[in-house]
């Protein structure tokens, strides 16, 4: 799909969940959709600076990230502190757990499902063991067919 329809998909994502997609926050979003790699805070300001010729600041774009992260439309990767646009935002569908494929050599970044039962049974096997799940993301280091050929 188009990044000009997968926007505007996201304007009606945050207009159903009660906000809205402002400028800033179109132009954070339109930087991450252009990007097969996480990008932080301070990568995002180059971006908006380099493509819409303003200046964000990284307080300013981490407050967007977080109401991005908020309405289901940005992913935070824990392990680099870096962010990408959810693969599913065109989709009217529910979705299972994702999980992150990250590169190690080139930094792309893939989003996959992992089916909820998997999670669940986790949930359930750490219980019993004394524990509560905090968080189902997985994300898991790995190396893309690209770098592996040239290795």
């Amino acid at each position: 799909m188009k990044s000009e329809a997968v926007l505007q998909r996201a304007a009606q994502v945050c207009a159903d969940r009660g906000g809205k997609l402002t400028t800033k926050r179109r132009q954070v979003l339109a930087g991450l959709l252009a990007s097969d790699k996480a990008l932080s805070a301070y990568d995002l300001a180059d971006k908006c600076k380099e493509a819409f010729g303003v200046t964000l600041f990284p307080m300013s774009i981490y407050r967007i990230l977080e109401f991005l992260q908020t309405v289901g439309l940005v992913h935070r990767l824990k392990t680099t502190n870096k962010f990408i646009a959810c693969a599913h935002i065109a989709c009217d569908h529910a979705h299972d757990t994702p999980q992150f494929l990250i590169c190690r050599e080139c930094n792309r970044v893939e989003e996959v499902g992992i089916a909820n039962s998997l999670s669940e049974g986790l949930a359930k096997t750490l219980d019993a063991l004394g524990f509560r799940l905090m968080n189902d993301q997985v994300e898991l280091e790995c190396v893309c067919h690209n770098c592996s050929a040239t290795a």
